[in-house]
C-alpha cells in the first residue's frame, strides 16, 4: 500500500481504505477461485494495482469518462482505475465467467459503484466508449479488430479516444502498422525494477 502512496500521495480516505481493502478481498477470493498467481498475490499491488495505475500517470480520465477494460481477468486495470476514478464510469469484461465472479464480488467488497461488468467475449459488447484499456490479451491487430466500432465519436480528453493498451518487451514488430501509436515506458514514472520492459501504448482509433 506503500507503494501506492509513494506515486498517489494525494488519494481521499476513501481512496486509500479501498486500496488496503483490495490485498484482503484478492486474498480471500484467490483461495476460492485463483485468478492470480501465487508468485502474484504476494506482489499484488506492484504486479497488477500499480502497474494497473501507470494508466493514470499519461491520462486523467474526466468526469463522466466512460472506459471499457477488456480481458478484465480478475480486475485489471479496471478495479484500481475505478478507485482512482470515481466519477468514471468502467465496464469490465471477461470471456472467463469465474473470473467476473472474482470481479463482481471485490466490486461489491469495496462498494464501487462505477463498475459495471460482463461474461462476454468484446465483440459481443455493445455501446461506445471513450477509452477501452487492457493489459496484454492480444497483439495489437487482433485486438484492434475485436474492439472496432467501440470508440465515442467525441473526444474530450488531450488523448484522443483510443486504445490504452499495458504491454512489455520489443513491441516494434506488432506496432508497424499502427504510425499514430504512441508507446511510453512505465519507467519513466515508476522506479521498480519490475517495470522495466513494461510499457502503455496509445492508440487513437478512428470512429
Amino acid at each position: 500500500m506503500e507503494l501506492i502512496l509513494k506515486y498517489f500521495p494525494n488519494l481521499t480516505d476513501s481512496q486509500i481504505s479501498k486500496f488496503r481493502t483490495l490485498e484482503e478481498l484478492y486474498k480471500d477470493w484467490n483461495v476460492k477461485i485463483n485468478v492470480v498467481s501465487r508468485k502474484d498475490i504476494d506482489e499484488l499491488y506492484l504486479r497488477h494495482v500499480l502497474h494497473s495505475l501507470a494508466i493514470a500517470k499519461i491520462i486523467e480520465f474526466k468526469n463522466g469518462c466512460h472506459i471499457l477494460d477488456v480481458g478484465t481477468g480478475g480486475g485489471f486495470p479496471g478495479i484500481p482505475l475505478a478507485i482512482l476514478f470515481p466519477d468514471c464510469q468502467f465496464h469490465l469484461v471477461d470471456s472467463i465467467a469465474k473470473k467476473i465472479k472474482v470481479v463482481d464480488e471485490v466490486k461489491v467488497g469495496l462498494g464501487l459503484t462505477n463498475v459495471t461488468t460482463s461474461y462476454s467475449r468484446v465483440e459481443d459488447i455493445t455501446g461506445r466508449f471513450d477509452f477501452i484499456v487492457s493489459r496484454a490479451v492480444a497483439a495489437m491487430p487482433t485486438f484492434v479488430h475485436w474492439v472496432k466500432g467501440k470508440i465515442a465519436k467525441s473526444s474530450k480528453h488531450q488523448l484522443k479516444n483510443g486504445i490504452l493498451y499495458l504491454k512489455g518487451g520489443d513491441l516494434s514488430e506488432e506496432l508497424k502498422g499502427y504510425k499514430n501509436a504512441k508507446v511510453y515506458n512505465i519507467t519513466d514514472f515508476f522506479d521498480e525494477d519490475f517495470f522495466e520492459t513494461k510499457k502503455i501504448v496509445h492508440l487513437p482509433l478512428k470512429k
